[in-house]
């Protein structure tokens, strides 16, 4: 049977695999792939849900509750706060609307695995500059890197799926050395979970303020536990989200995300709670995993990460056989989420058994 004949697909789309999500788990396994909150929706949050527009009418295009619900917040215009199906559909919104054929898009790398292909899909170039010895950013060599065709720079902070995080001055000394045309994307999905009294924040020090070319990402999906609604959001200079509101798919967020995102933002106080057990978690995670002599990194989202090397399958093969479903990047490590509280003792004593089995020495572990 010949094979029919198929329209012209871009070389570089044909070249690109799609987005991997983490896998999924079975009913007796721990889904530890994703970066997930582990806790239910709250009561609230669900009651709220059900009052939502019905399903067959459509949402508001703008999500406009939620926007001035934001911008009351961050003391900013509405037209300073951009809402869409999760931040990443803002990052591929932004970078389309500032870099084409013959751009560059610049990320650290290893870093948040959609990077690779969102200036791919722009029509651009990425530029990947590897991370420092100690998995944070290398803003002295992405800043050198800066060319006349840089148009977009992606900064990942906490970096996924390392987890340290861009401290405040190390921001403000790159900045000042990028030009004031190249837009800056400060992606803070993960900001919640941060405890370094040093870290960049780009919402509480109003950094789009001081520097317009500046636009800081948020998400409901990680902290507020809606990642299956779906809702991100932006704030920055009004013109620079007007070009990403021109690139984005219409009635993209539905109006149950509006709706849950908002309840969330009226019980705060008690998901930030849960926050802080996620965070507790995570310091016992670290604290045991550096005793067994793995070499993680600075911590400062809802994951963990394992530099495991050229051992990276086997080590992931084990968490799998354990029912514990991990992410790993083949060649670098592995990111394990921080679940639920049962998952913690789980997780050690896979880890330590790796260290034994494979007689892992102290610098295979990092």
């Amino acid at each position: 049977m010949t094979e029919p004949i198929l329209p012209r697909i871009r070389p570089e789309i044909a070249a690109l695999a799609p987005y991997k999500q983490g896998k999924q788990a079975g009913a007796d396994a721990f889904k530890l792939s994703s970066n997930e909150n582990p806790f239910e929706p709250l009561p609230s949050v669900v009651e709220a849900l059900q009052h939502a527009t019905p399903m067959n009418r459509y949402p508001d295009a703008t999500a406009t509750r939620l926007r001035e619900r934001l911008g009351a917040r961050y003391g900013v215009g509405i037209d300073q706060v951009h809402v869409a199906s999760g931040s990443v559909a803002i990052l591929y919104q932004l970078v389309q609307a500032a870099a084409s054929v013959g751009d560059e898009v610049m990320y650290a790398w290893r870093s948040f695995e959609a990077y690779p292909g969102i200036p791919l899909v722009a029509g651009a170039t990425g530029v990947p500059i590897p991370l420092t010895a100690d998995a944070r950013h290398d803003l002295d060599a992405m800043a050198d890197a800066v060319t006349e065709r840089t148009r977009a720079i992606l900064l990942c902070t906490p970096n996924n799926p390392t987890g340290p995080i861009i401290t405040t001055a190390e921001f403000e000394a790159f900045v000042s050395r990028v030009p004031a045309d190249v837009l800056i994307i400060l992606d803070e999905a993960y900001a919640e979970f941060v405890t370094a009294e040093d870290a960049v924040d780009g919402l509480g020090a109003r950094v789009f303020e001081a520097h317009p070319n500046v636009v800081v990402l948020r998400t409901f999906s990680k902290a507020y536990g809606l990642a299956g609604l779906r809702v991100g959001y932006a704030i920055g200079h009004a013109k620079v989200l007007d070009a990403a509101r021109a690139t984005g798919i219409p009635l993209s967020v539905t109006a149950a995300a509006e709706t849950a995102a908002i309840a969330s933002l009226d019980a705060e106080s008690e998901l930030m709670q849960r926050v802080a057990v996620i965070v507790e978690r995570r310091t016992a995670l670290v604290t045991a995993l550096r005793a067994q002599g793995w070499k993680v990194p600075d911590a400062q989202a809802n994951f963990v990460w394992l530099p495991a090397g050229s051992h990276t399958d086997e080590v992931a093969a084990a968490f799998v056989a354990a029912d514990i479903i991990v992410r790993p990047f083949s060649g670098d490590g592995i990111r394990i989420s921080v679940g639920e509280h049962e998952s913690v003792e789980k997780v050690l004593q896979v880890a330590a058994s790796v260290v034994q089995t494979l007689q892992l020495s102290t610098d295979e572990l990092g």
